[in-house]
């Protein structure tokens, strides 16, 4: 018989998020996306924003990177897009929450990037698959330091690639509200603290090429920027 080797048991380290103006770091648990929550996006992605429900998609917990960080190139792709999002950061869950009291469940806010493989995510939904491949590979959830507090209701979200403005949109534009997006997933999963919700995109979304420099902001909060090699 073949000598198996025995292995440690892994150590594993805790995704964590930069929080502004704190040596401290906001443990994540979980990261959920809202699919198509600006009606501008739904319409260039094909969709009817008057019809839709609010939708979800996850990723991994490590798919959070900090912003300033030169980010290799994904593989399996030819055509990587960005979507910049205001991301929501629970303190606290529960189940069939109501939108009434969901706002005092944030413990911050902050600007991400949901990078996206969108060759495979295309290929996925021809065949009728799933496109989890698509969301959430390595380093697909790029975000900027998580400010406490709530979130503002409006104000301007955008995206620029080499300083050249790609994405650009209000926060009051989004279909389905902060406080909505929280009691709605309750209504599927028990939402619980170190939860990381991204609330959906602008249009404008496009591809992104190997030595572009992305910059993402919110008013009010520290962007975040990545290189991709």
């Amino acid at each position: 018989m073949t000598n198996v080797p025995h292995l440690p048991l892994p150590s594993l380290k805790t995704p964590s998020l930069v929080i502004a103006d704190s040596t401290e770091r906001f443990p994540v648990r979980r990261i959920f996306c809202v699919g198509q929550n600006y009606a501008d996006h739904a319409r260039e992605m094909g969709s009817d924003p008057e019809r839709q429900p609010p939708f979800f998609f996850t990723k991994p917990a490590d798919a959070v990177v900090d912003s300033g960080l030169h980010l290799p190139f994904p593989t399996k792709t030819q055509n990587l897009h960005h979507e910049v999002e205001l991301v929501i950061a629970l303190g606290r869950g529960g189940v069939d929450v109501r939108p009434a009291d969901a706002v005092s469940m944030i413990f911050g806010f902050a600007v991400g990037i949901d990078l996206t493989r969108r060759d495979l995510q295309a290929e996925a939904k021809k065949a009728g698959r799933p496109w989890d491949m698509a969301k959430g590979f390595d380093h697909s959830a790029p975000m900027g330091p998580l400010r406490r507090g709530i979130p503002p209701r409006e104000g301007v979200i955008g995206l620029s690639i080499d300083g050249k403005a790609r994405q650009a949109g209000d926060l009051s534009d989004m279909i389905w509200s902060v406080a909505d997006i929280i009691a709605f997933l309750s209504t599927y999963v028990a939402v619980a603290a170190g939860d990381l919700i991204f609330t959906g995109t602008p249009a404008g979304v496009g591809p992104i090429q190997r030595g572009e420099r992305v910059r993402g902001a919110i008013a009010g909060v520290e962007p975040v920027e990545v290189m991709f090699k």
